[in-house]
């Protein structure tokens, strides 16, 4: 097993000042912080990726986490593109000039959580944490409250143990990443000059195997991620009469199958995904309300495209969904079906491994080393996070943190000692990546 989270601060190399550090990092102060932060600002901060629904505000969540960092002494702004979704910047500016500068980086919107009697484990209410044994439930646990609390504990108990860092660090936290980031994460690195050294997104990497044994892998890189919609025609008869009309309905459903189990033209990236780029059927629509009587004569359906690597883009994905559909029309001289990008949809490209034996990657696995006894594993993400707007601008960044890379889509949960372990794990890497100033 990995060594627990209480674990970590008995280890005997640590220094006298790291140790000062990590005894304030608590399960108790994790669980305080995150019961605050997983309600504030929700609903209003639930951000579906669908491009044809309202985007979130997440403005109540900005504030209240702009209070946590001015608090901690960071120097603190608010950009903002569109009203209701500011993004925070904390600085903590180093003492020591040229020395190495590090954002931690999270968000602040969430999924919808959807049909609020499902959530049996907090009651019927997905914004009130609710611990059962070694889980807190509640929606944005894992993504990303949770994950987010671990940022702000790490450097409230640097803060707390009296410590100046030589190096700049940044606490960055964005609006609109669950729609790609063009509020949040783009508008901060293309039109408002974002930039360090190093970046570490506090994102979901946590696993666990069938026998207990946990851990927190490091993504040095992630897939991209694209929406496409296909439609189907026909020919419109009656109910009572299929045989005379061309159902559109029954034409896509045939199609469907073929999606799920198609191949993508792409070169393996070096680390692969969890997935290969592989479709996703998303949204299927057809028929007319008030139309039973009638056969629908048309059909949309959504796909999502995902595990997406470097080297595929737009065209090479639309090209390998056009020779699908093509194949079927020569089959079927009844089939009317095409293919176009979702409307207002983003093309979301993989990016490339990062040097990992270079940093931040480097230190952030010598504090996990040192924190639960073995190396951590290094993988592709899936899942699209800011990580990946960094990544594409040449920025040095990498995924980590406490929350499941999979995690349940109704019944939330993070697991704590995992949340503890990863917040004295960044702080340690801070501690490394910036130095103490003397």
């Amino acid at each position: 097993m990995s060594l627990s989270a209480e674990r970590v601060a008995e280890r005997s190399d640590l220094s006298p000042l790291e140790q000062r550090v990590l005894d304030r990092i608590t399960e108790q102060a994790w669980l305080d912080l995150t019961c605050e932060l997983v309600p504030a600002g929700q609903p209003d901060a639930e951000n579906p990726l669908d491009p044809d629904e309202a985007p979130a505000r997440e403005e109540g969540a900005a504030l209240f986490i702009a209070d946590k960092l001015r608090a901690m002494g960071f120097e603190t702004s608010l950009p903002t593109k569109r009203e209701g979704r500011p993004n925070v910047v904390g600085v903590l500016k180093g003492a020591v000039a040229g020395a190495p500068s590090l954002i931690l980086n999270d968000h602040l919107d969430t999924y919808p959580a959807g049909e609020w009697s499902a959530w049996t484990m907090t009651g019927g209410h997905p914004f009130r944490p609710t611990r059962h044994g070694n889980r807190l439930y509640a929606r944005g646990t894992s993504d990303t409250r949770g994950n987010l609390a671990c940022t702000l504990l790490a450097a409230r108990a640097i803060r707390e143990a009296g410590i100046t860092l030589a190096g700049t660090l940044q606490c960055v936290y964005t609006a609109d990443e669950e729609k790609n980031g063009p509020d949040g994460s783009i508008f901060l690195l293309d039109e408002c000059g974002l930039k360090a050294d190093y970046t570490i997104v506090c994102e979901p990497t946590g696993w666990t195997r069938p026998d207990g044994h946990w851990g927190m892998g490091i993504a040095v890189a992630n897939c991209g991620h694209y929406l496409v919609e296909i439609e189907t025609r026909g020919t419109k008869t009656h109910l009572w009469r299929p045989d005379t009309g061309v159902n559109a309905v029954a034409k896509m459903a045939k199609l469907l199958s073929a999606f799920e189990t198609m191949t993508f033209t792409h070169v393996p990236a070096p680390r692969a995904g969890g997935t290969p780029p592989m479709a996703a059927l998303i949204r299927v629509n057809g028929g007319v309300r008030r139309e039973m009587q009638f056969t629908p004569d048309t059909c949309k359906a959504v796909l999502a495209i995902v595990g997406i690597v470097p080297g595929m883009n737009a065209d090479s994905v639309m090209a390998d969904i056009e020779a699908v559909l093509a194949r079927h029309r020569a089959e079927d001289p009844d089939l009317v079906a095409a293919a176009r990008p979702y409307p207002n949809a983003m093309f979301v490209d993989g990016t490339i491994e990062q040097d990992e034996a270079a940093n931040p990657t480097a230190a952030l696995g010598r504090a996990y080393a040192r924190c639960l006894g073995e190396p951590p594993a290094l993988y592709r993400k899936n899942a699209f996070n800011d990580t990946i707007r960094f990544a594409e601008r040449g920025h040095a960044a990498i995924t980590f943190g406490p929350g499941e890379d999979g995690w349940p889509p109704v019944n939330e949960y993070i697991h704590i000692d995992k949340a503890v372990a990863a917040t004295k794990i960044l702080a340690l890497t801070v501690l490394d990546l910036l130095g103490v100033a003397a």
